[in-house]
Parts: structure tokens; C-alpha cells; sequence
């Protein structure tokens, strides 16, 4: 809906097509979509309206997701109920913004709280992240010792080799990132700085994980180095001056299809990532099954339920399987804290109009396939690489400073 009314809808209704609707309710759209936007001129007020429709996008998201959270917050089981309505309202509100003015309701007033909800996220995103890389390699060890107990010794390398194997490819990608990046991107001093900075915080933050820490481990090394060649190539290619970004203006279908797809899987692991779920408590944690079989047993008498036996399992996995478990797995008590993804998803409504506007600045960009080319672009990119190398960093050497604290 972002990109329908940012390129299309957005082009059609500016003053010099005007002549292509009826007068009055044609008026009053080109009026509601330029409004905030008559300072400026020629490319620049279409510009202004592509970024009026994404806010309403991304507003009838925010608005529905904050609901939805209010709602699962009065009742937890409220995120798996009542779908028709649920597409039938977001309709309503994506149609019912079109009828907007864009002030004060998106100028200003949406667009700084998509900003401030657009930084939420990438913090979020951040942590997530270090917690993916983390939990990656202790999954993959954790297979490698059930080999060795299960198969027997030895059974266990290849899990090793894999994990050796992966380090090698991130490292060995990530150098030839850089290394493309000096090639196709120097030159400039502020493309070079960032670049510089890049490679000498990976390497830092591997130097101190292997001589310093206990906890990290080379594959969470290598995860973050890779995020981080990923970022500062992508804050590269945003910059808005020639002479920094020699790719600036170039166009292709193929371009525009990569950069839909690599926005569209962002979107998808982030909101169904296992680690955010299991973190917003999306899952039962493992010393809760047997309080929570207990008080279902407690309660039969009370609520005419169906009392969950041994053939249900005992681990969480069997537990979520609704099948066999239906009194488990719509129990409002398993899901009292399911507003708090309503809440992330609201954040992400902000990030993405953030990511599609350049956060919300005016001025000649790219194309679809690039869309916000712009020095606010490249400096939020680049400012969330250093936060992340920051707190992978600080999640090395906070054990050493912390000693009496848990980091597990």
C-alpha cells in the first residue's frame, strides 16, 4: 500500500493533473496530498506527496497494530481472533487516510512519531540480532555434543567444521566487501571514514572476543562483521553526492526487484523471527509447563475444560501444537504478554515509512529500487552500525566489568 501510493497514486494527484479528475473531489485530493508541500517546487512537491502517502500507509498500520495491542492486552487471546475484521478495518483506515490533509495529522504530527518509533526499532533490531548470532553458534554446539553423546566420539566435528566453515565464508565476504567498497565507493572522504571505521571496529570487536571474553564466540564475530560490511555498504550507496556514490541515478529492473525483496525478507524475519517471539513471549518458557498443567488440572472442575494428560508431552514444542493440546494452546494464560508484539509491529509501521522517506526529507532521491537516497539515510544507517558493534561489543567485556551478574 506504501508503494502503490507513493508511486502511483501520489504522481497522479499533483496540480498539473488536475485535469484528469472531477473538479471537485479531484480539488480537494490534490489539496490533501500537497498540503505541507507549497514551499516547494517542481520535483520536489511530487516528492513531498510520495512521502504523504507512505505516512498514511504506514499510519493505517500504526494505528492498527496500537489497537490490536490494546486489545490484547483487555484479552491476550485477541491476536488469533476475528481476521475478516481485522483485514476489513486495515482497508477502511489505508482507504479512509486518502481523505486526509496531510497537516497537521502526518505534517508534522505523525512524521516525528514515526521517526522517534523508527529509532525504537533499530535498537530493537540490534539487540535481536546479537541475539541471533549468539544463539546460532550455541545451537550448532549444542548439536555438535548431542552427536558426540548419541553417535558417538568424533560424531560431533562436523558440526564444528561447519561452524569453522561458516566463520570462513562471513570473514571472506566481508573482506571482499570492504575491499569493493574502497574500490567502487573511495575516493570520498566521508565514504572512506566510514569504511575505515568499519574494518577497524569487526577487527576490534574479534580481538577482544578472542584474547578477552568467555562468552562470545568466532561465529557471533563473524555474524557482526558481516551485518556491519552489510550496513556501511548500504549507508555508502545512499549518499546523495556524485561524487561519493558513482551508482547514484543508475536504474534496472533488476535493481528494483533486489531491493523489493531484500525489504520484504527484512520485514519478514524481523516479524516472525523465533528470538523476537520467544523475547516479546510469544512461547512458554520451560519451568512454566509444569505450573501450568497443574493449574489447568486445578480448574477443571471450575471451567468444564478438557485437563491436558501425559500424551500432550512436556516440552514447549508439544505443548504449541494445537492439535493435541487445544486447551493449552488457546488458553488466554499462555498469552498474556501477546500485546507486546502488536507493539513491534507498530514500530516496524514507523521504520519502514522511515526507510521508504528517507526519514522524512525532501529532496531528489532515488527510484523505487533505492528509494531513500539521502544524507539522512546514510547517517541513520551508519549511526545504527555503530550502535550495534557498540553493544556486541559491550555484551564481551560487561561480563569482565559485571562479575557477579548473570549475562547468560
Amino acid at each position: 500500500m506504501a508503494l502503490i501510493f507513493q508511486y502511483a497514486v501520489a504522481p497522479r494527484l499533483q496540480p498539473d493533473q488536475i485535469a484528469g479528475y472531477t473538479p471537485y473531489i479531484g480539488t480537494y485530493l490534490v489539496d490533501a496530498w500537497t498540503a505541507g508541500c507549497n514551499d516547494l517546487s517542481g520535483e520536489l512537491v511530487q516528492v513531498c506527496s510520495g512521502n504523504s502517502g507512505v505516512y498514511r500507509a504506514s499510519f493505517s498500520a500504526f494505528v492498527f497494530f496500537v489497537l490490536f495491542g490494546i486489545s490484547a492486552w483487555c484479552r491476550p487471546t485477541a491476536n488469533r481472533e476475528a481476521w475478516p475484521s481485522k483485514y476489513i478495518l486495515f482497508l477502511i483506515l489505508c482507504i479512509g487516510t486518502v481523505f486526509i490533509s496531510n497537516v497537521p495529522l502526518f505534517l508534522p504530527v505523525y512524521l516525528n512519531i514515526a521517526r522517534v518509533g523508527g529509532f525504537m526499532f533499530n535498537i530493537f533490531q540490534q539487540v535481536i540480532l546479537i541475539d541471533v548470532a549468539y544463539n546460532w553458534n550455541e545451537s550448532w554446539l549444542a548439536k555438535s555434543d548431542q552427536a558426540e553423546s548419541d553417535e558417538g566420539a568424533g560424531k560431533g566435528k562436523k558440526w564444528l567444521g561447519a561452524i569453522l566453515f561458516a566463520c570462513a565464508v562471513l570473514y571472506i565476504g566481508s573482506l571482499t566487501g570492504i575491499i569493493l567498497m574502497y574500490i567502487y565507493f573511495g575516493g570520498c572522504d566521508t565514504n572512506n571514514a566510514f569504511i575505515t571505521i568499519t574494518l577497524m571496529m569487526s577487527f576490534l570487536c574479534t580481538v577482544v572476543q578472542l584474547k578477552f571474553s568467555e562468552n562470545g564466540s568466532l561465529l557471533s564475530s563473524a555474524c557482526m562483521t558481516a551485518y556491519a560490511t552489510y550496513l556501511c555498504g548500504v549507508a555508502c550507496s545512499k549518499n546523495s553526492n556524485p561524487m561519493c556514490n558513482p551508482k547514484l541515478g543508475e536504474t534496472s529492473i533488476g535493481n528494483i526487484i533486489m531491493g523489493l525483496l531484500i525489504a520484504t525478507m527484512s520485514l519478514l524475519w524481523t516479524g516472525y523471527s523465533s528470538t523476537a517471539n520467544r523475547r516479546v513471549g510469544g512461547r512458554i518458557l520451560d519451568g512454566e509447563i509444569d505450573n501450568i498443567t497443574t493449574n489447568r488440572a486445578n480448574e477443571h472442575s471450575k471451567e468444564g475444560g478438557v485437563v491436558v494428560g501425559e500424551s500432550c508431552g512436556n516440552t514447549p514444542n508439544e505443548l504449541s501444537n494445537e492439535d493435541e493440546c487445544p486447551s493449552i494452546a488457546f488458553d488466554p494464560t499462555y498469552f498474556n504478554n501477546s500485546w507486546k508484539l502488536n507493539a513491534i509491529l507498530a514500530l516496524i509501521s514507523c521504520w519502514y515509512s522511515m526507510a521508504l522517506t528517507g526519514w522524512g526529507t525532501i529532496e531528489k532521491r532515488g527510484d523505487i529500487a533505492n528509494p531513500d537516497v539521502s544524507e539522512t539515510s546514510m547517517w541513520m544507517l551508519i549511526v545504527s552500525q555503530w550502535i550495534a558493534l557498540s553493544l556486541y561489543l559491550w555484551s564481551l567485556v560487561a561480563p569482565r566489568f559485571f562479575p557477579d551478574r548473570d549475562f547468560s
